[in-house]
């Protein structure tokens, strides 16, 4: 089957070779566990090894602030839009989902003119802002997340999770159930020193590795490693050691 390799050295393991073509992933996680670094990571790795061109969406963040944090990984970005295979665009979601859904809006023009086979949204939790219903708000997101499928781009969502430590937080609008490819990064402590967990819970039309994996972001960007051994419960932010569960369960009762 054909995959569209993030390139982040890892990921595409988990999942198998890579994202299916044309799909959504929402990239969820607390500030700071590197859903941005993922995202920018997707795509020049997009543009330079697998000559597919990107688009950035923000929502959040000024263009110049992409170009100084993609220059701490070596990346160029602003070379990329000097050749016309990067744009980054600073938006709305208002703005953008009218876009979308307009015949030869800006989303639309730029993915022709440039071949755009990739798209990083960052992020996609400024749809909340839109409505407060829940219903609407699942309905405007699945809209835009549609609209991006139909430009034919592999999109790459971010998520703010209000949850450093535990579960994932309960979602009213239904948005993993939008996504087709759904990953989890998580703050995790481990005998007093945090560490970064990465697990993918979905991938709609392939399997995928179920591990829990340990992940860290170098110069080069995010490196996924190996899997947490010796301990259970990472992402319910209690990690403890497998003797103990064993202890606590047939021992101390």
């Amino acid at each position: 089957m054909e995959r569209v390799k993030t390139g982040i050295p890892g990921l595409d393991e988990m999942l198998r070779g890579g994202l299916l073509p044309q799909t959504a992933t929402l990239v969820e996680g607390a500030p700071g566990t590197g859903k941005t670094t993922l995202g920018m990571q997707f795509i020049y790795h997009g543009i330079v090894d697998y000559d597919e061109p990107g688009i950035i969406l923000t929502f959040e963040q000024f263009p110049s602030q992409f170009y100084r944090d993609a220059a701490n990984f070596g990346w160029d970005f602003r070379k990329l839009e000097d050749e016309g295979k990067l744009r980054i665009i600073m938006s709305s979601p208002e703005v953008s989902l009218v876009d979308l859904q307009a015949v030869g809006g800006q989303i639309e023009a730029l993915a022709r003119e440039m071949g755009a086979r990739r798209i990083l949204v960052d992020s996609l939790s400024h749809f909340q802002r839109l409505t407060s219903d829940p219903l609407q708000l699942r309905h405007l997101t699945y809209s835009f997340v549609n609209g991006l499928k139909r430009e034919g781009l592999t999109a790459v969502l971010t998520w703010e999770s209000p949850v450093l430590l535990g579960e994932p937080a309960e979602y009213d609008v239904g948005i993993p159930f939008i996504i087709d490819t759904y990953i989890l990064l998580r703050y995790v402590e481990i005998e007093s020193a945090v560490h970064k967990a990465l697990l993918v819970l979905k991938m709609r039309g392939s399997d995928h590795d179920k591990d829990i994996r340990q992940f860290d972001i170098s110069g080069r960007g995010i490196e996924v490693r190996s899997k947490f051994e010796g301990h259970e419960g990472i992402m319910s932010g209690s990690p403890r050691r497998m003797a103990d569960s064993f202890v606590q369960a047939f021992i101390r009762r």
